[in-house]
């Protein structure tokens, strides 16, 4: 067996044209292109290639992204106060705290103070809530992403053993529970897990959000099962993901690829989200 590829670069050239769309149909009727305040502490180089990238969408989209960049020694304080600045201002729609932030920073304060209605990551306490209880708002980029992935090629996990590897508050946690709601079956698997492969190996979906390059191997798989890597690591000074893909490639019936596979996907659901939340706003604006 030879695994299929789940294609979230395709995929996410698709959402841009879609969302481009609905940018494109909110200019018309409001005279505003929706806009996103990307906002990163420090220079660490994937962060800095990331929000290029995701300004670059924006772009090709039609939609409007500001960028601050602000040096890795600034105080929570003063990234508070530029967070409520961008709350205030009714031309960002969106706004976007870049993880990971510097030691001295709590992501979890960041997010808390982000408006909800600009909580394009869907990561603040109010549209984590609103997911929990079954009636999302903006939902998280990575786990939407996965969920739209699976839904374009046909798999649906209603009924299925689904084991997502990794409890993060931006992808496990969320994963989880949108993959609850679309009734499958849900094991959350973590560092403190004990016999990971017991569990690995009854998954009919499994996804790999660890942080650990290549940590599943084929004798890790169910046959026939569809695996979803998140992750990103250097090895070499190459990209690998937490999948071993050449061995699990051979045992999985889907795989996505790292790159080419969850990145991509992140980011298109980033526009949507920010598309979506803009013109939530719009019309609330038209109505006071």
């Amino acid at each position: 067996m030879t695994a299929r590829i789940l294609d979230g670069k395709g995929l996410a050239a698709q959402v841009e044209r879609e969302v481009a769309a609905q940018a494109a149909s909110l200019i018309k009727r409001y005279g505003v292109s929706p806009a996103l305040a990307a906002v990163l502490m420090g220079d660490d180089p994937a962060s800095v290639l990331y929000v290029k990238r995701k300004a670059e969408a924006f772009g090709r989209a039609g939609m409007r992204s500001e960028t601050f960049h602000l040096p890795a020694s600034t105080s929570e304080a003063e990234l508070l106060a530029l967070i409520a600045d961008l709350n205030a201002r009714p031309d960002i729609h969106g706004i976007l705290p870049q993880q990971p932030m510097p030691a001295h920073i709590n992501p979890r304060t960041v997010f808390e103070r982000v408006d909800p209605a600009k909580d394009v990551d869907g990561l603040g306490p109010i549209n984590m809530a609103a997911l929990l209880v079954g009636r999302p708002r903006l939902v998280p980029c990575t786990p939407a992403g996965i969920m739209r992935l699976l839904e374009h090629a046909g798999i649906d996990v209603a009924g299925k053993d689904a084991v997502v590897i990794g409890r993060s508050v931006i992808v496990g946690r969320p994963m989880a529970l949108l993959l609850l709601q679309a009734n499958a079956t849900v094991t959350m698997c973590h560092t403190r897990t004990r016999e990971l492969t017991e569990h690995t190996r009854r998954a009919d979906l499994l996804v790999v959000a660890a942080g650990k390059a290549r940590l599943v191997t084929g004798e890790m798989v169910k046959l026939g099962a569809v695996v979803v890597d998140v992750g990103t690591n250097r090895v070499d000074g190459k990209l690998a993901g937490d999948v071993d893909f050449a061995s699990v490639s051979e045992r999985a019936e889907w795989i996505t690829p790292v790159p080419g596979g969850v990145g991509p996907m992140t980011i298109a659901m980033l526009l949507r989200n920010t598309v979506q939340a803009a013109e939530s706003q719009m019309r609330s604006a038209r109505t006071v």
